[in-house]
């Protein structure tokens, strides 16, 4: 019996690599959700810093509340099981005309795990929607072997590496991923997908959360963390990760610096170059 998805979205899910719209927080919801979002930005001086963004709900509690919302577990237990952790979360914002974009990959590229029973649940904070460079997915490519990519680096690229596949993608065969705020959309970590510049007056903004089963391993060799929102950790792969008693607490703070530390070392394994903040802490 599932507990929000029919079997049939189970099996489009299984077959195709995403699942989309699925409602999820009424309008009055997520209007609240969005000012405390902008709340946050304002503190930073109108934009989340790279590494704020970077497991952002280990900083912020209302965002460690909104990774274990059962509005947004339910779908992802009827798919991955009872047992589940939060392995990464950040925003993906595209100021109208601000030029970035997401190139084609795949999120499993760089994350070093074991398996690819992982879902990133990707909750619409402002419409998303073509003219404002929506998420795209090509179907049914999470079925195939990991693609080969190339970094690039491009300052435009919201990517960690700017990373693109580094063959030909069909984009003849892309389906965009449009939503209306308060709507999230489900995605395999091995589908191909992208997404445009923003060409609209108005922002884009998807929180974008990123589920694992507790069996999961990293393979890196270095030791990981993830947040259990829901069952039990039978395996304790993953270093357990606190609650922030407050905003930006000092000892949230000083947990989420030595984690990003790990996840840097884990993302930008092999890569020629690291971000600055990471570069400025000497990570």
């Amino acid at each position: 019996m599932t507990k929000r998805l029919s079997p049939e979205e189970v099996a489009q899910y299984e077959r195709e690599g995403f699942l989309s719209p699925l409602p999820v927080f009424s309008e009055t919801e997520m209007a609240g959700y969005r000012r405390r979002l902008d709340a946050l930005e304002q503190r930073e001086g109108g934009k989340l810093s790279r590494q704020t963004n970077m497991k952002p709900h280990l900083l912020v509690p209302w965002l460690n509340d909104l990774i274990r919302h059962p509005a947004v577990l339910d779908p992802i237990e009827d798919i991955l099981g009872p047992d589940l952790l939060c392995w990464g979360a950040g925003f993906f914002t595209k100021r109208g005309g601000d030029g970035t974009f997401v190139s084609w990959h795949q999120d499993a590229t760089y994350w070093g795990l074991s398996e690819s029973s992982v879902i990133t649940a990707w909750i619409a904070f402002s419409p998303s929607v073509p003219e404002n460079g929506c998420m795209r997915v090509v179907p049914g490519t999470h079925a195939a072997d990991q693609l080969p990519h190339a970094d690039t680096f491009a300052s435009d690229n919201l990517l960690s590496r700017g990373q693109e596949i580094a063959v030909e993608v069909d984009e003849a065969q892309a389906v965009d991923i449009a939503l209306q705020p308060g709507e999230m959309s489900l995605h395999h970590v091995k589908i191909v997908h992208g997404s445009e510049r923003n060409m609209s007056d108005g922002p884009r903004i998807g929180f974008a959360v990123r589920y694992v089963p507790t069996r999961i391993r990293q393979l890196s060799g270095i030791r990981d963390s993830a947040t259990l929102v829901r069952g039990t950790d039978r395996y304790g792969n993953f270093d357990p990760e606190p609650t922030p008693a407050a905003e930006f607490h000092p000892d949230a703070v000083a947990f989420h610096a030595a984690m990003i530390e790990k996840q840097v070392e884990i993302l930008y394994a092999g890569a020629d170059q690291r971000p600055a903040f990471a570069k400025a802490a000497g990570m």
